[in-house]
């Protein structure tokens, strides 16, 4: 249409054969129209293309690494991913939190790497896991199963790419009452959130990272005892403490964690919210790593007690006033 308009001008307008200071002018102004109204309407139709890539991407993100609901199996929930890459929401690390018959079963994960070039990974861990912590009556099962498929993973990738990889993992199971344990890949151990306390909950020495060496015959998980009512468990990757400031110093996990439970409700989105902004602030808003975070609560005992005091208990899931937690003003 715009080249069209300017052929149109050229060939059937005088004035555009004019040599008159004035026509030269006004055919100058007409060709910049032209050009200006060309760019505008290739600008447009990149801009929409941009958003309709955008909103492929992101459903795709959202079925690989999917929002958690607020309530699994009366445990409190809330989690977040950080990627390194600019306008990624995945990156290299991973988490999910799956109730089955032997328990809730939640994994914690962080690919050597980060951004983009570490989602195939990712895509093949989290595939195994939620397949596997319904077939598997063992934790040890589980982390086979995650072994044996990253394994795969990797022989495919090498023959197309001459990288290594390994992937920090750690697997939970919560007990329906409480009981709590964990087979640990080289990943950092979760924190225990209670009594406006944040104590590091530390077990035996983790295991190697998955695909750096092969799973010992024997892989004894490491008993926590029981998770009580009110408390909570926090998960991260070790992105969270290897993040640094301008200076170089790394960010101060327990610190923030100790001000993030002091003098106020155990919530797990408010504990998310605190330390997220905390680190947002040390890393001037641009942290080098990937980073995620997941807090669970455990509310099962809470919710039964207050049935029991209200002399009756609702079938089903507990309403939307039970589940939503205390709104926090974000940073």
């Amino acid at each position: 249409m715009w080249g069209a308009t300017a052929v149109t001008y050229k060939w059937a307008c005088p004035v555009a054969h004019s040599n008159r200071a004035g026509a030269r002018l006004a055919n100058s102004a007409v060709f910049l129209a032209v050009g200006a109204g060309l760019v505008l309407q290739v600008r447009q139709l990149m801009l929409r293309d941009l958003r309709q890539a955008r909103r492929v991407a992101g459903a795709a993100q959202s079925v690989l690494l999917r929002p958690l609901p607020a309530r699994i199996d009366g445990l409190a929930t809330a989690a977040a991913q950080l990627s390194a890459d600019h306008g990624a929401t995945v990156g290299g690390d991973l988490y999910e939190v799956i109730a089955t018959e032997h328990g809730v079963r939640v994994v914690m994960g962080d690919v050597r790497g980060h951004g983009l070039s570490a989602i195939g990974t990712v895509a093949a861990v989290l595939g195994s896991f939620r397949e596997a912590v319904h077939d598997e009556a063992e934790l040890t099962g589980v982390l086979t199963r995650l072994d044996r498929a990253l394994a795969r993973h990797l022989r495919d990738r090498a023959r197309a790419e001459d990288t290594e990889e390994f992937v920090t993992v750690l697997l939970l199971e919560i007990a329906p009452d409480g009981e709590v344990h964990a087979l640990n890949c080289g990943h950092p151990w979760p924190y225990l959130l209670s009594g406006g306390r944040a104590e590091p909950m530390a077990g035996a020495d983790p295991l190697p990272p998955l695909g750096a060496f092969p799973l010992p015959a024997e892989l004894p998980a490491t008993a926590f005892g029981r998770l009580l009512p009110g408390e909570a468990l926090f998960l991260h990757t070790d992105g969270v403490e290897d993040a640094r400031d301008g200076d170089g110093r790394f960010f101060p996990l327990p610190a923030a964690l100790a001000e993030a439970v002091r003098g106020r409700p155990l919530s797990p989105h408010s504990v998310l919210r605190a330390v997220f902004a905390q680190l947002l602030r040390h890393t001037g808003g641009r942290p080098k790593d990937d980073i995620a975070i997941l807090v669970i609560r455990n509310d099962r005992l809470i919710r039964a007690a207050a049935c029991r005091g209200a002399g009756s208990c609702p079938i089903g899931p507990p309403g939307p006033a039970a589940d939503t937690p205390p709104v926090v003003p974000g940073p």
